[in-house]
């Protein structure tokens, strides 16, 4: 015998579970702002000390500047640094990181449409091969790195270690993997027929790829744009490899060096050298979040 609920009895149930979807949105918004602020406290901590002397840094990282002009102080001290060039050292970080990512995003994205327009078991043993690639940590192949720039550069007689060219290079090789990864998924959903019909209207494979098929990959590329350039613009170990501490190319992450001495620490100017590199590649990324988000969903496999 079945017994049929009151209405008063469904509104119950109906109000326990409008609360518990409350309770639960709640604790959810107070995780979101947990997490925001912890991820916030280096930045926080980076600002507050580039408005401060190196004495008060010492004496307290933690607490707000007595004299917010003193930021100003450190950024005309560092730009006046005799040690280092910090303008032309900023020139060569746009230099290379904008040569690395067109580099990359041209080589990445002819090897993606190729692995996916050719199915055969050598391009799927090839794609294996670039995601695996991504696992394997860059302490394992930085000496090797070096050592086979130094032979690739005598035998072809162009020297690859110090200069634009051969950092680019570099990144071109650490960087594909992902990139491949990427844009693989993404030009899996590109219709085979605007290329058969671009192939019917008389273009060769190249003027295929270059007027149909990289056209159609600006959202995903934007992605690949942007994660390729916060790696490469914040990258520290590579640059020391392949540039050197003292050479005459220098990125932004070499120049804050020169204020770390064996027995003297600049806090004040590393911190706001620190502060200046970050802020071009934080309001790129404020403005390009919505499309980093966009790409990484179309690319990824389907």
């Amino acid at each position: 015998m079945s017994m049929k609920q009151s209405p008063l009895s469904l509104e119950a149930v109906g109000a326990k579970r409008g609360s518990s979807r409350g309770v639960g949105r709640i604790a959810a918004e107070v995780t979101g702002v947990v997490l925001f602020l912890l991820f916030m406290v280096p930045f926080w901590i980076v600002v507050v000390n580039a408005g401060k002397t190196a004495k008060e840094i010492i004496y307290s990282a933690v607490a707000l500047p007595e004299n917010w002009g003193q930021m100003f102080t450190n950024i005309v001290t560092i730009f006046n640094n005799p040690t280092t060039d910090y303008l032309d050292a900023f020139i060569d970080s746009v230099i290379i990181t904008a040569v690395s990512l067109a580099v990359i995003l041209l080589f990445s994205s002819m090897c993606a449409w190729v692995l996916v327009r050719n199915k055969t078991r050598w391009s799927t043993v090839m794609f294996l091969a670039f995601v695996a690639a991504m696992v394997i940590p860059f302490q394992v192949v930085m000496f090797p790195l070096v050592r086979w720039l130094r032979i690739l550069g005598t035998a072809v007689g162009v020297p690859l270690l110090g200069t634009y060219h051969g950092i680019a290079f570099a990144y071109l090789g650490f960087g594909c993997s992902m990139s491949i990864f990427i844009l693989h998924g993404f030009i899996k959903g590109v219709p085979l027929e605007l290329e058969e019909a671009a192939t019917i209207d008389g273009c060769g494979q190249a003027a295929t790829f270059f007027r149909i098929v990289l056209p159609l990959l600006q959202p995903v590329a934007v992605t690949v744009l942007i994660l390729n350039g916060i790696w490469i613009w914040n990258d520290y170990l590579l640059p020391l490899l392949v540039l050197g501490s003292n050479g005459s190319v220098q990125t932004i992450p070499l120049a804050v060096t020169a204020f770390v001495g064996s027995y003297l620490k600049q806090w004040d100017l590393i911190l706001t050298s620190a502060m200046l590199a970050m802020l071009p590649i934080i309001i790129l990324f404020l403005f390009a979040q919505k499309y980093i988000i966009k790409g990484m969903v179309e690319g990824s496999i389907k």
